[in-house]
C-alpha cells in the first residue's frame, strides 16, 4: 500500500526519492515511544499526545492535518508555564472525541502565592467536524480559596506537506505568514506554490487577556468550587485563486451534536456483534468505531480511507480489501468503494501516473506537492493488484446483495479492467499479469508488498522485471470466475462463457508455472525470465483466499503457512524464517500484517481448513488484547511467540488502519463459515467452529434481501448449536456440518 517516499528534512535541494525504497517512511521517532490519540473526520486528521497537545516532541507525525498537508503543527497547554499533570486520556467509545483529565503541577512551592498540585481540575474534550478541531478546556477549583493563575496556549503552523512530514526533501515552499486578526483570532497563511492559499485560524472564547502570533494566555480567577471553560476552533481552509476564505464554524455544541449523528447515521445498517468474551467485545467495538471513523463521505457513498497518519486518502487496493472483510456486516462500504474507484478509473495512457486505460486507481493525493508533481500520486496507478481486486468485489458484491443497478452502472468499469488485465497487464502474452512502472519516481514493486526489497529468488537476489506475483494471478482467476458470473446475470453469455473458459486455463498455467515441490507452497513470483522466485511467504495464502489452489496443494501451503518457520505464535509472517531476506523487524520481509492474516483465514476456511483459520483467529486476538485501545495495527514485528511477553511493535506502523480494523470481522467469518446469498435467499453457516475463547456470538441485525435476523451460535464442546433469536422476512437459514 505504500507511496512512502523520503530523505532527510530541507528546504534547499532538489526533491529526491530515497535510493533505499520508494515505501520508505524516515523514522527518526517511532510512533510507539508515546502514546499517540487520533481523531478524524473527512479529510481532516488530528494526531495527538496524551495530554491532547502535539508537536513538543519534534521531528514528530503530531499535529492537525487537512489534505495531505498539516495545518498546526504545534499546540501545548501550560498551566502557569507549565505542563499540567496527566490523570487520565481516552478516545471515546465512538471515536467521536477525545477526553483528557489533567491537574495542575506544583506551582512555586514554598512561596506565599503557592499553589500545591491538584487544587484546580483541567477537563479537555477535543474532536474534529468539517475541517475545524475545535476544544474545551473546563476548569474547576476544589480548594476552599479563591486561586489565580495564567492559563496560556502555544501554537504554531508549518503548512507541511504529508511528504514532507514523512521526510522527503524538497527544492523550495511558499511563504507564511501570520497575523493578529482581533482580539480573539489569529490566523496563519501559507501561499503554495501551486498557486493555493491554506489558512489556519485559530479563535478563542471568552477573549483572551493577551494574543500573539505564537500563544494566547489567560489570567484567571476562580473561587472557590468555581467552574469556568474556555473555547478554542481551529478552522483549515483552502483557497483557490478568486474564492474567499470562510470564517464561520458552528459552536461547539452543536458542532460535537452534529459529528455524533452523523457517525449514528454512518453505522445505523452495521451487523452487530456481542460474544461471550468481553476481551473480544472491545475489540470488535473498537474495530467498529475505527472503520466509520475511517469512512470519508463522497459524492458516491463511504469510502474507508486507509490509515492514520500515513494513509488518510483513497487507497483502491486497501478500500477493496477492506470492503471485501466488511461485507457480510456491511455491504454499503463495497458500494462506495465500487462507485468512487470506478469513477477514477484510468482512461488514457499516462507513464507518470502509471496508467492505462481501465486500470484501478492506487492511490489519490491532495496535498501541495502532488499538485505540483513533486511526487506522482495525485492520481497514481501504479498497483498491480487493484484492478482484478475490483472485479472480484463487484462480484462479491452482487452475490451478496444483489444490487443490479450499481452492477449495471460500473459494467463498463468492469470490462474496461478485464481488457486491461488481458492487453497492459500481460504485455507478453503468457496468460500471467507482470508489473514494471513506468515513471522512476513510482513504486518498483507494485503488489500489496511494495518495499523495494520484498520481491527476490531463494538465494536472496532481486527479482528483476516484469515481475508476475503469486496472489495476482489468483486474484485475476477469481476476478474472471466473477465476472462471468456477472455476465451471465446481465445476459451476455457468450462473454460469461469466454471468461469461464479463461479462469479454468489460468487456474491450469498457475498450478504448473508457481507451485514448487521442493517447498511445499507457491512461488512467491516469476520474474522477467519466467524464472520461479522459490521463497516461502504469506502471498501463498492468498491463493486460497481467491480460490485458485488445487485442494490437496492447498493443505500443503496451510501446513506450511502454519510452521513454526511462517506462524510466529501471534499471526503468519510475511516472510518464512530461514530465508535469505527475513528480518522480522523489516516492513514486508518477516513481520505480521492483521489483513493478510485475515485473507489467509477465508482462504484456509474456503478450502475446509477452519481448525486452521482457527488458531490464526485466536493468534490475532491475542495481539489485540495487548494494545492500549484494543486495536489491532497495520503490522507488527515478526518475533516468535515468547512466555510472558506480547508481540512486538513495528514502529512507525498506521494505528487505526482500514484493513487491520476491518479483519476481527473477516476471522469471525472464516471461522463460522458464514455465506450469504442473495439470489438463493440463503444464510448459510458452514462447518462453523469457534475458537477456544469464544463460546457464544450474538449477531444481531444481520440482513439479507428484505430479511434480518437476530442469531445465536454456541459452542459445546466440539458441537455448535444455532438458535434464531428473532426475524423478520423469507430468507433461509442453514447450518451445515
Amino acid at each position: 500500500m505504500n507511496d512512502r517516499v523520503t530523505g532527510p528534512s530541507s528546504d534547499h535541494t532538489e526533491p529526491v526519492l530515497e535510493q533505499l525504497s520508494e515505501g520508505y517512511i524516515e523514522a527518526q521517532n517511532s510512533l510507539v515511544e508515546r502514546t499517540l490519540r487520533t481523531l478524524k473526520t473527512g479529510d481532516a486528521f488530528a494526531v495527538l499526545d496524551s495530554n491532547g497537545d502535539c508537536g513538543i516532541m519534534q521531528p514528530s507525525p503530531e499535529g492537525l492535518f487537512f489534505q495531505d498537508t498539516r495545518y498546526l503543527s504545534r499546540f501545548e497547554l501550560r498551566f502557569d508555564g507549565k505542563r499540567p499533570l496527566l490523570l487520565g486520556s481516552v478516545i471515546q467509545d465512538d471515536n467521536a472525541a477525545l477526553t483528557v483529565d489533567l491537574t495542575n503541577p506544583d506551582i512555586r512551592p514554598g512561596a506565599e502565592t503557592a499553589l500545591p498540585r491538584d487544587i484546580i481540575a483541567l477537563n479537555r474534550t477535543k474532536f474534529l467536524w468539517q475541517g475545524v478541531l475545535y476544544e474545551r478546556i473546563g476548569l474547576r477549583n476544589y480548594d476552599t480559596h479563591r486561586r489565580v493563575f495564567h492559563l496560556e496556549c502555544r501554537f504554531a503552523a508549518d503548512f507541511r506537506d504529508l511528504f514532507e512530514v514523512r521526510g522527503m526533501q524538497r527544492a523550495g515552499r511558499g511563504r507564511r505568514s501570520v497575523e493578529t486578526l482581533a482580539p480573539d483570532r489569529v490566523v496563519f497563511s501559507y501561499e503554495g506554490l501551486d498557486g493555493i492559499v491554506r489558512q489556519t485560524m485559530l479563535r478563542f472564547e471568552p477573549w483572551p487577556t493577551r494574543l500573539g502570533a505564537d500563544r494566547v494566555i489567560y489570567e484567571i480567577a476562580l473561587e472557590p468550587d468555581e467552574r469556568r471553560s474556555v473555547l478554542v476552533t481551529v478552522a483549515c481552509e483552502e483557497q483557490k485563486p478568486g474564492e474567499a476564505i470562510s470564517s464561520s464554524a458552528p459552536n461547539f455544541l452543536r458542532a460535537l451534536r452534529d459529528n455524533r449523528r452523523a457517525l449514528r447515521a454512518a453505522t445505523r445498517q452495521i451487523t452487530r456483534v456481542k460474544t461471550s468474551n468481553s476481551l473480544f467485545n472491545e475489540i470488535i467495538s473498537r474495530s467498529s468505531s475505527d472503520m466509520y471513523m475511517l469512512a470519508t463521505p463522497t459524492e458516491h457513498g463511504l469510502y474507508p480511507y486507509a490509515g492514520i497518519p500515513w494513509y488518510s486518502t483513497v487507497f483502491g487496493r486497501d478500500g477493496i480489501i477492506t470492503a471485501m472483510m466488511l461485507l457480510w456486516a456491511d455491504p454499503a462500504i463495497a458500494r462506495g468503494v465500487l462507485r468512487h474507484l470506478a469513477e477514477m478509473q484510468a482512461t488514457e495512457v499516462d507513464p507518470a501516473a502509471d496508467a492505462q486505460p481501465g486500470k484501478i486507481l492506487h492511490e489519490r493525493r491532495l496535498g501541495e506537492m502532488a499538485q505540483l508533481g513533486e511526487v506522482p500520486f495525485r492520481r497514481y496507478y501504479g498497483t498491480v493488484d487493484a484492478t482484478p481486486l475490483f472485479v472480484m468485489l463487484a462480484g462479491q458484491y452482487y452475490e451478496r446483495t444483489g444490487d443490479r443497478e450499481t452492477i449495471e452502472a460500473i459494467w463498463p468499469n468492469i470490462e474496461a479492467a478485464l481488457r486491461w488485465c488481458d492487453e497492459y497487464g500481460d504485455r507478453d502474452g503468457d496468460g500471467f499479469i507482470e508489473y514494471h512502472r513506468e515513471t522512476e519516481k513510482g513504486l518498483a514493486n507494485q503488489g500489496w508488498k511494495d518495499s523495494h526489497d520484498s520481491i527476490f529468488h531463494a538465494d536472496g537476489s532481486g527479482a528483476e522485471g516484469p515481475i508476475a506475483l503469486c496472489e495476482v494471478q489468483a486474484y485475476v482467476f477469481a476476478a474472471k470466475q466473477a465476472a462471468a458470473r456477472l455476465a451471465h446475470a446481465l445476459h451476455r453469455h457468450d462473454l460469461g462463457d469466454r471468461l469461464t473458459r479463461e479462469a479454468g486455463n489460468l487456474r491450469e498455467e498457475f498450478e504448473a508455472a508457481f507451485w514448487c515441490e521442493e517447498i511445499g507452497t507457491y512461488a512467491l513470483a516469476l520474474d522477467g525470465a519466467k524464472r520461479p522466485c522459490r521463497v516461502r511467504t504469506s502471498n501463498a495464502g492468498h491463493a486460497l483466499f481467491a480460490g485458485i489452489a488445487d485442494p490437496e496443494r492447498a493443505r500443503r501451503v496451510a501446513a506450511t503457512l502454519l510452521s513454526p518457520d511462517l506462524f510466529s505464535g501471534w499471526g503468519i509472517r510475511t516472510l518464512a524464517r530461514g530465508e535469505a531476506r527475513y528480518n522480522p523487524m523489516s516492513y514486508h520481509n518477516g513481520s505480521v500484517w492483521p489483513h493478510d492474516n485475515g485473507l489467509i483465514a477465508l482462504g484456509l476456511a474456503r478450502y475446509g481448513l477452519k481448525a486452521e483459520a482457527s488458531r490464526v483467529f485466536k493468534a490475532l486476538f491475542e495481539v489485540a488484547t495487548y494494545q492500549e485501545s484494543r486495536r489491532l495495527p497495520e503490522l507488527f514485528c515478526g518475533f516468535t511467540r515468547r512466555r510472558h511477553r506480547g508481540p512486538t511493535a513495528y514502529p512507525v506502523a498506521c494505528s487505526p488502519q482500514a484493513w487491520a480494523a476491518a479483519t476481527p470481522f473477516a476471522l469471525l467469518q472464516a471461522s463460522l463459515g458464514l455465506e450469504l446469498d442473495y439470489q438463493s435467499n440463503t444464510v448459510r453457516f458452514n462447518d462453523p467452529i469457534l475458537p477456544d475463547f469464544l463460546g457464544d456470538v450474538l449477531i444481531k441485525g444481520l440482513r439479507l434481501n428484505a430479511s434480518s435476523f437476530v442469531l445465536r451460535l454456541h459452542r459445546h464442546e466440539q458441537d455448535m448449536a444455532l438458535n434464531v433469536l428473532e426475524r423478520g422476512g423469507d430468507a433461509r437459514i442453514i447450518l451445515l456440518k
